[in-house]
């Protein structure tokens, strides 16, 4: 069971979060202007912070309930790992501080933030996971799976010129067809880098997982809530 749960959080992260990490990735490319980057940015700015609970939730449950593996996957990856904690907090500065204040300059520098944290995070997973699969995928691979299941995601959420760039992958009005897709890719990866780690669990299993299992519904429940209220797609600029 603890096996169960350890994969439903990190695939459950690989997917969700996959798709913001992607569309930041490939901002220059959808916004072409400021006006056009703030909207693209609209389009993940209300899942972003709920997708990164699956990524706290997943280290919480590796610390908890598969204390060895943590400590290995820490301790022989540091420096991805440190590159993929620095990542996630430049593109989140970028993401909070983007709108703050008027000018090109400003927005332009934050804007640029936002795309590196996002190259950072895909390359530092991308070099995490190929590490796991010990060179079966490359770093470079796994990063264009998360830009191609961005510019899928962005295809969903965006209209007009936006989603026809957004949609260059998809042929047209089959982006949802290629976001399935590109979210079993990133599925497969996930569990094939999984079937790889030595999943040995500790003695809080019996303790912890009845605790997760129980928070488990409400995690969906809000996940399902928020992406049920922003089902629509984005019709101007966001809170950002």
């Amino acid at each position: 069971m603890e096996i169960f749960v350890l994969a439903f959080f990190a695939l459950g992260y690989l997917v969700l979060a996959g798709a913001d990490i992607g569309v930041g990735m490939v901002l220059p490319y959808l916004g072409r202007t400021a006006a056009e980057r703030r909207e693209v940015i609209a389009a993940i700015a209300p899942f972003f912070l709920g997708n990164e609970v699956w990524l706290v939730a997943t280290a919480g449950v590796l610390a908890g309930l598969f204390p060895e593996l943590e400590g290995e996957l820490l301790s022989g990856n540091y420096t991805v790992v440190v590159a993929l904690v620095l990542s996630w907090v430049v593109r989140d500065m970028g993401l909070w501080l983007r709108g703050r204040m008027p000018g090109p300059r400003w927005q332009t520098f934050w804007d640029g933030a936002i795309v590196a944290g996002s190259w950072g995070l895909a390359l530092s997973w991308g070099a995490l996971l190929s590490h796991v699969l010990v060179g079966m995928a490359s770093a470079l691979v796994v990063a264009v799976l998360f830009a191609t299941h961005g510019l899928a995601f962005a295809a969903l959420r965006l209209r007009g010129t936006l989603r026809e760039r957004a949609a260059l992958l998809s042929g047209g009005a089959g982006e949802a067809r290629t976001y399935l897709l590109t979210a079993a890719a990133l599925t497969a990866v996930g569990i094939l880098a999984g079937l790889r780690l030595p999943l040995e669990p500790g003695t809080s299993g019996p303790v912890l997982v009845p605790v997760i299992l129980t928070l488990i519904p409400l995690l969906v429940a809000a996940q399902g809530w928020v992406w049920w209220m922003f089902r629509h797609r984005v019709t101007g600029p966001s809170y950002l």
